[in-house]
């Protein structure tokens, strides 16, 4: 049984929503896992999810662009920092 990192799960679980087109056994096949796997997933997080009126909507994983940007300011700091 393989673990997967909580990372790789939101990002995984949020895909099927950002690709409607797309269908869970197409988005497994793409992350590489087994669909019923992305699909208890989904189902998990759904069940998670507050529900009613004044539910707050839930936070997007950051993209890889945002995630490299951030990690470049990150060096930029620590390398002023440091001289």
């Amino acid at each position: 049984m393989k673990n997967y990192p909580p990372q790789f799960k939101a990002a995984a679980e949020a895909l099927p929503q950002a690709r409607p087109e797309a269908t869970i056994r197409q988005v497994a096949a793409d992350l590489g896992i087994n669909p019923e796997t992305l699909r208890n997933w989904v189902r998990a997080a759904r069940a998670n999810r507050p529900r009613g009126r004044w539910a707050e909507a839930p936070a997007e994983p950051p993209t890889p662009v945002d995630a490299v940007r951030e990690l470049e300011e990150e060096r930029e700091i620590l390398s002023k920092a440091a001289k």
